[in-house]
Parts: C-alpha cells; structure tokens; sequence
C-alpha cells in the first residue's frame, strides 16, 4: 500500500503544466481571492504584462494553480496560488528562477522548499480598504511630479535617479511632505488597474531624522484618497512584525485580509548554492533554514 507521501508524489505527477497568455482565463482564476492576487490582477493590464510570465497547472480539466514570474533584474517577484501540489509542479517544471521573491501561503513555501533555499523573514500582513472604511489622516502633503524622482530617490537612499524612473510617478501616485526644501516623506504606489479598478500602495518611507511624527500614516492616507476616487479596493503588505505601521494603516481604516509569505528563495543545486552550502554546513544549529 503507498504512503500518503508517495500518494501525494503520483498525483502530482498527474498534474499537467502549461504556459498561458489567456488574461481572461487568469483574471477569472485570480478573482477567486482578489485582494490576495491584487498585484498579479494588476499585472494583467496592458502597461505590466508583456513583463509577466504564467504557468498554469491542471488536474484533469480543473485549473487548480497558477504562478506568476515578472522579467526584471534578479531576484525578481515570483507569486504563486492555488493547489500547493499545483504550484509544485509549475515552479518545478516551467517558472524556475534562480532567484526570486517568492510570495504565498505557508503550504506553498513548505513545497517550494525541496526546490528552492528559502531565506527566513517574517510574515507579511495583506491589508486593504475602500470607500466605506477609509478614514482619511489630515496632514500637509503635495502630490510629487516626475521632476520629483531625484529627491524621491535620494528619500529611498539610492543616490541615483535610474533605479526608480520617472515614468513610476507619472503612472502611479505619489505624495510627500517637505521640511526646508527637502522631501523627508513619501508615499506611492507599486502597480494601478484602471481596468480592475484595484490599486497597490507602497514605497512608503521617512527619513530617519524625522520619523515617529505620523508622516508616514499622513502620506500612505493622502495616496489612499486619491486611489479610492477611482479604484474599488486599495490594498498594502506590511511586515507582521511591525506594530506602529499596523496601528497607522488600521488608523486609516485599512483591514486584514490574511497572512503570507514573502521571502527570497534560491534555486537548489545552482552554482551559487554549491559555493554557499559548505559555508551553511558551519552555521550553529541556531542559524536553521526553513
């Protein structure tokens, strides 16, 4: 008689994995759990997806899982949903990253493990809002411009203006708040979808001289407010481990939609694991990978 393992390795086996360009297909699956697929939701607009990459895997005629790899510079995002088998058998037959930020449920990070390191972190908190549980923070903000993107950058510390185009503010929205000048805070967003009427805040940051003053819940709201005029749901991740971002964004009327996680994984058996794994095996028991 087999194993509940060797059952588990013979149905997923079963599995068949297909690339997809089918965006109603993947707008339909997706809308299963909208506010945990918002980016992906997001990444199908026209503006985002000939950056984007699909797999999908199949149980007989049933769709029951679906990864999403966005082309950029490594280790690039990397997320994943449905069927944990599914998701397996995608990221081990077609999405194969050497490196990724790879965001999902716990189960799916459990499977990923036999074919990725996976970095240890916290858990993320999905947050989100609307409308009708907005509750907007007054403050003193403006809206930044794309002749804005140097002081931006600088606020992100980057000291280049390369990294976060212009194009990033022009597309999306952006405010912050000056002191003598220079821009101390700032929030934005990562992807709007005019077409699902969705909309990711972050790249929310204060300048360390100037934090603990409620910039942050100011210009996260001020961009919140300016999403909700035409997105139905605005959403943010925060790390699990954060209490004053949390407090700020509940302050705001945001609310918790789940937990996931975000982590940085590695291809096993790539050269860089085999230069790294000798190194690990020095570790003290306490540094454990997941």
């Amino acid at each position: 008689m087999a194993s509940v393992a060797q059952t588990g390795r013979l149905r997923e086996r079963r599995l068949q994995v297909h690339a997809t360009r089918d965006r109603a297909f993947l707008r339909t699956f997706l809308e299963r759990d909208r506010l945990m697929a918002a980016y992906a939701i997001c990444d199908l607009d026209d503006r985002e997806f000939g950056r984007t990459r699909w797999g999908v895997a199949m149980d007989g005629g049933d769709s029951i899982a679906v990864a999403l790899e966005y082309n950029g510079v490594a280790p690039q995002p990397l997320f994943v949903m449905g069927d944990a088998d599914g998701v397996a058998a995608v990221l081990r037959e077609m999405i194969r990253p050497r490196a990724a930020y790879l965001a999902g449920l716990p189960e799916h990070l459990e499977r990923a493990g036999s074919l990725y390191r996976i970095e240890p972190g916290p858990p993320m908190v999905r947050m989100w809002v609307d409308r009708a549980s907005f509750m907007p923070a007054p403050g003193s903000v403006q809206r930044l411009l794309p002749a804005d993107i140097g002081d931006l950058n600088r606020l992100y510390n980057l000291g280049f203006t390369s990294w976060l185009p212009s194009e990033a503010i022009s597309h999306g929205v952006y405010y912050g708040i000056r002191s003598g000048g220079r821009l101390i805070a700032a929030a934005g967003t990562h992807v709007v979808s005019a077409e699902a009427r969705l909309a990711v805040v972050g790249n929310v940051m204060t300048h360390r001289e100037h934090r603990s003053r409620g910039f942050a819940k100011v210009t996260t709201s001020a961009v919140t407010q300016e999403l909700l005029r035409s997105a139905d749901q605005v959403v943010l991740n925060v790390r699990a481990d954060n209490p004053p971002a949390l407090a700020a964004y509940r302050a705001l009327g945001y609310r918790e939609h789940l937990r996931f996680e975000e982590r940085l994984i590695h291809r096993r058996g790539m050269l860089w694991d085999s230069i790294l794994s000798p190194l690990r095996r020095l570790l003290p028991p306490s540094r454990k990978e997941v």
